[in-house]
């Protein structure tokens, strides 16, 4: 592995020094041969390292500057022609002629041409062993004397060594930035620009960004189709500056798909890592890599390019191939690196594997290596561990120890905060006095970011000493009332969207601490003139994550999407739509709103992913939204077939998740819109996933009770029943034209058993089954989370259900949790009447 170099000081010392000296500085005249040029065809001939050595040997004392370099070069592109088993780096680095070529380069830099000297300096850094190279500091600190005369391609190559150096913050690097910059107008080259763009990612401003951003789409048309490298920088590009920007992800994407058959291993895996972190979608491309990746599981006999396979192709891969790499993975001879079994474990979490035999081999290293990993991977290790069941005690404990010991010497606010949530889903998460007093000490320069992840580590850290200690210390609740002041300072002192958002486009907002949420959404309301085209989809999704229902963000964005549609990407538009449909919101425009996002994406229904326009088609039916051309393209033989494959790729959870809201849709299709024709064919879906629903819980066995009592039997009432098309409903008895309970038959179930499986034919509305003037009444209790975080407003699905129920034929009563445990139903007694009132008197609306 190679050393980073460790010479900044003594770097920066040198340039200051430089700054003094004219740019122009000459060395006396040398003697050299009149034509140097018989020397370098001779060593173009060589055809491996010894020649070259031979040819330095017998040549050193008459090389020119020139002739240095072409030795360097040919050194190099020997390697390159190697495969990565058969190169010699180690060879060429100790051998005696290289230290000759070493020293010539330091005597000849300064005569060498700007070309050279930055070649010089790459091949000598692809070759160096030690951490600090004199030659390497000797020819950056020539190169940064030299900066401002480099054309676009020398200087992307020469920023392209610093990278290597890890150079990312440095003085120099911020003067490359500078050039770009000052020359962006007139700069053509885009295969040049696209790796200056990710060298410098660490160090522009948002501003900056999205002009390289404009500049890149200009140049694109530019490039051949073929130009993979050029698309792959761009892509990395846009993770480095966290922003997924779908028309160049797109044009990208496109670079990749036609060109697929001539990517490779590493090439792959990149490209799905940067889709992967910013939640980019290409059914296409993932097909066809998961095609290509699976050709290469009997060809990667190496353990490093078998783990890139492993973490490449393991979560997308289908039962089959996964069941191959895991044996594969398992017959491997050698013992992992710590770096690869950190790799493998990430994967394993992707593909949502559990064998346990894997999970054995792979920890067994992360125990070895475990004091080597940094704070953000031991958090990795804990995640991934915690989702996959493991258990093994003795090695939390170690983990535990090390992340406290880390913890008493961090003073990095993000660190602390990624060791406290470490140290958060740990089986025993109790923190000390020295880690409480770590957290305080980091606070006033902590961002939302770090705040809201230690108000979450802390409240798992409550709840567990609640829960097994019975024990919540005064520090705890004053540790908590400390993030919610730091965190309401930060919000308020906030002077634009785009500093806000930055910090806050990375969390979730179901996450956010409650204390801290209302004033978050008055923030961004302060700032909702801010809200465009360019940010709108984003703060959609954010906003659908909080549960928080603000009509003035909602109409904002509805504004913003009917005003400046042809500017909004048509992949947005499923994130702007989806906080109306979950906060279940109808802005003043409705109709024109959603008309006006529906008709952008039409002509794109075709290219979107499966998956997403089951998404889409879902959040439009909870909005009672019903466009015929979106429904015909879902519920098409074609469509389904295609979805069906990518399930296939998508991990068990998130493919339960799309098959689950398919059914949702064809079922609010079949009952709203039977004019559509759209036949209903979850049958067998729904009753394979009402298998696993289970009997009454405690507080709904004392409701069944009361209920029993108010209807005058234990007949009159059934409990967890399945209707037609599905729904499961929490009570339900029927009222007779007098107002009386109909007593069931002997089949009504006992507490605790299975719901009975729906009555009848699934598509027979109810109403035609029941005496003349009887009324078929549904109770439903709504969890907290049914309903808007700040105020009794019932979310889109609940709405939806109620909107159902009533079609089948049924009167629905839905209570509230916070009306049935409020003070005024704190008794049986009144909690009896209020039945009595909702079932028999003049029905009142709780929400």
């Amino acid at each position: 592995m190679k050393k980073t170099p460790v010479f900044l000081d003594s770097l920066v010392t040198n340039m200051l020094r430089l700054r003094a000296i004219c740019p122009f500085s000459w060395r006396v005249f040398q003697f050299r041969p009149i034509s140097c040029e018989p020397l370098i065809i001779q060593m173009n001939k060589c055809t491996d390292e010894e020649q070259i050595f031979d040819f330095i040997e017998r040549n050193k004392a008459i090389l020119s500057e020139k002739q240095v370099g072409c030795a360097f070069d040919m050194l190099w592109k020997l390697q390159k022609q190697k495969t990565s088993l058969l190169k010699n780096v180690e060879y060429v680095r100790d051998h005696p002629q290289f230290l000759t070529l070493h020293n010539l380069a330091t005597n000849k830099f300064k005569l060498m041409n700007d070309d050279t000297l930055v070649n010089v300096l790459y091949v000598t850094q692809q070759f160096a062993g030690e951490a600090h190279d004199p030659l390497v500091e000797a020819l950056v600190t020539e190169a940064w004397r030299r900066l401002e005369r480099f054309d676009i391609k020398l200087l992307s190559e020469f920023s392209s060594c610093l990278a290597d150096q890890r150079l990312y913050f440095s003085p120099l690097m911020g003067k490359i930035a500078d050039i770009v910059h000052r020359n962006l107008e007139t700069t053509q080259d885009l295969s040049s620009l696209s790796v200056l763009m990710v060298n410098i990612s660490s160090l522009i401003s948002r501003h900056f960004q999205q002009q390289l951003v404009n500049k890149t789409e200009l140049l694109f048309d530019t490039i051949d189709s073929s130009e993979v490298n050029v698309a792959k920088s761009i892509a990395k590009f846009l993770r480095n500056v966290r922003y997924r920007y779908q028309p160049l992800l797109e044009r990208c994407n496109n670079v990749f798909l036609s060109n697929v058959d001539h990517l490779d291993l590493d090439s792959i895996s990149k490209i799905l890592s940067v889709y992967k972190f910013l939640q980019f979608n290409s059914f296409e491309f993932i097909i066809m890599a998961k095609k290509k990746l699976t050709e290469m599981i009997p060809l990667c006999n190496h353990p490093a390019s078998f783990v890139k396979l492993f973490v490449a192709l393991g979560p997308i891969a289908g039962p089959e191939e996964k069941k191959q790499l895991k044996s594969a993975m398992l017959l491997m001879p050698e013992d992992l690196t710590g770096e690869q079994a950190l790799a493998v474990l990430g994967a394993m979490g992707d593909m949502e594997s559990r064998n346990a035999r894997l999970i054995k081999r792979v920890t067994s290293v992360l125990h070895k290596h475990l004091d080597s990993y940094k704070p953000l991977e031991l958090l990795k290790i804990t995640q991934e561990l915690t989702f996959l069941h493991f258990q093994r005690k003795e090695f939390f404990a170690k983990l535990r120890e090390l992340l406290l010991s880390y913890l008493k010497n961090s003073f990095i606010p993000t660190e602390v905060s990624v060791l406290v949530r470490a140290i958060s889903l740990l089986p025993s998460p109790h923190l000390d006095e020295v880690g409480i007093s770590r957290i305080e000490a980091v606070l006033p320069q902590c961002d939302l970011n770090n705040l809201s992840s230690f108000a979450t580590s802390v409240l798992k850290w409550i709840w567990h000493d609640d829960m097994y200690l019975d024990n919540i210390t005064v520090k705890q609740l004053k540790l908590l009332q400390k993030l919610d002041h730091y965190g309401r300072q930060r919000l308020q002192h906030g002077n634009s969207l785009d500093l806000l958002w930055k910090e806050l486009k990375s969390l979730k907002g179901n996450t956010f601490p409650e204390s801290l949420l209302e004033e978050m959404i008055a923030t961004l309301q302060h700032f909702m003139d801010d809200i465009n085209y360019i940010n709108v989809g984003e703060i959609a999704s954010f906003i659908s994550s909080t549960d928080y229902l603000s009509t003035l963000l909602l109409d904002r964005i509805a504004s913003v999407a009917v005003q400046q549609i042809e500017k909004i990407h048509p992949f947005t538009i499923p994130a702007i739509i989806r906080p109306f449909s979950v906060l279940n919101y109808d802005p003043p425009q409705r109709d024109e709103f959603l008309g006006t996002c529906v008709q952008r994406l039409n002509s794109y229904l075709g290219i979107l992913d499966p998956f997403i326009l089951v998404f889409l088609g879902f959040s439009l039916a909870t909005l009672e939204y019903f466009p015929e051309d979106l429904l015909k393209t879902i519920f098409n033989i074609k469509f389904l077939a295609r979805l069906d494959s990518q399930l296939e790729i998508l991990s068990s959870s998130r493919s339960a998740r799309v098959q689950f809201h398919l059914m949702e849709l064809n079922r609010s299709v079949c009952l709203e819109c039977p004019e559509f024709q759209i036949p209903w064919f979850h049958d067998r879906f729904c009753q394979q996933f009402n298998k696993g629903i289970g009997g009454m819980d405690g507080a709904q066995q004392q409701i069944y009770k009361m209920l029993a009592e108010v209807l005058g039997g234990i007949n009159c009432v059934k409990a967890s029943v399945l209707t037609p098309y599905y729904y499961k409903v929490d009570f339900e008895c029927i009222l007779d034209k007098r107002k009386k309970p109909l007593p069931y038959g002997s089949h009504n179930i006992a507490l605790g058993q299975l719901p009975e499986m729906p009555w009848e034919s699934n598509i027979e509305i109810v109403g035609s089954r029941l005496p003349p003037g009887a009324e078929r009444i549904a109770l439903e209790f709504l969890e907290s989370k049914a309903l808007c975080r700040n105020i009794p407003h019932m979310k889109g699905k609940p709405a939806m259900k109620k909107r159902h129920l009533e079609i089948l034929g049924y009167r629905v009563i839905q209570i509230s949790q916070f009306e049935w445990n409020s003070m005024a139903l704190s008794t049986k007694d009144a909690r009896m009447d209020y039945l009595r009132e909702r079932i028999f008197g003049e029905v009142k609306s709780c929400l």
